[in-house]
C-alpha cells in the first residue's frame, strides 16, 4: 500500500478479532517503521509499554471504561515519554552522525531544554504524537487496523503500567484485525478556517 492510500484509509477502529495475534516478525516490523520516528534533536522520547498480560489487559479495559478493543486488539501499546530524556547521555542520539555534526548540536541540547519544564513536556508529547502516526499508518500498510485512545483514566493507567517518577503517559494505541469497519467520515472543518496564510 503507498502511503497516500495509507493516509487516506487509516481508520479509527473499534472492533477486533480477539483471536487474532500478531506474529514476532510482523510485531519487529511494526517496531522497527516506528523507530524511524523524527523527534526533536533525534532525543527519542518514546517508551511503549506492550501490554501482553491479559489480566493487566482486562484492568486497563475497565480504567478506559470498557472499550472493547483495549482487550480484543491483538497489540496495546501503552505510549509513554521520558520527559527527561534530553538529559540523559545525548551522545548516544548521535553516535553515527558525523563528528562536525556532533560538535554542532549535541552542545545546543542542554541548554535548550534546561530550566524550561513547559517546553521538556511538550517536546516529549510532540514525539509521542509522532511515533503514533507513524504506527499507524505503518499498521494500516502491512493490512492492520489501529486505534489512537485518550478515552481512560490517566492516573489509573499510569499506576497499572508503574508508570516512573519524571515520564509521563500520552495515550494508548490499539493494534489489530477489524471485525468492522469504521462509520463515515464524521466532517471536516472548512480549508479556510484550517490554513492560515502568513498570520491571523
Amino acid at each position: 500500500m503507498n502511503t497516500f492510500d495509507a493516509i487516506r484509509e487509516r481508520r479509527s477502529i473499534k472492533h477486533y478479532d480477539p483471536a487474532h495475534q500478531f506474529t514476532q516478525q510482523e510485531f519487529d516490523q511494526l517496531i522497527d517503521l516506528a523507530m524511524l520516528s523524527p523527534s526533536s534533536f533525534n532525543i527519542q522520547h518514546w517508551r511503549l509499554v506492550n501490554v501482553t498480560d491479559k489480566a493487566l489487559r482486562t484492568k486497563l479495559r475497565e480504567a478506559a471504561f470498557d472499550q472493547a478493543q483495549v482487550t480484543d486488539g491483538s497489540l496495546l501499546l501503552a505510549i509513554t515519554v521520558d520527559i527527561k530524556a534530553w538529559e540523559k547521555d545525548p551522545m548516544r542520539y548521535w553516535v553515527n552522525a558525523p563528528k562536525a555534526a556532533q560538535d554542532i548540536v549535541i552542545p545546543w541540547i542542554t541548554p535548550f531544554y534546561s530550566g524550561n519544564e513547559q517546553l521538556q513536556r511538550d517536546e516529549a508529547m510532540r514525539s509521542a504524537g509522532i511515533i503514533l502516526q507513524t504506527m499507524m499508518l505503518s499498521a494500516k500498510a502491512m493490512g492492520y487496523d489501529s486505534c489512537p485512545m485518550v478515552g481512560f483514566d490517566f492516573n489509573k493507567v499510569s499506576e497499572l503500567i508503574k508508570l516512573p517518577s519524571g515520564y509521563a503517559l500520552a495515550a494508548m494505541l490499539v493494534v489489530g484485525k477489524a471485525t468492522q469497519p469504521a462509520w463515515p467520515k464524521p466532517g471536516f472543518i472548512k480549508k479556510s478556517e484550517m490554513v492560515i496564510e502568513n498570520h491571523f
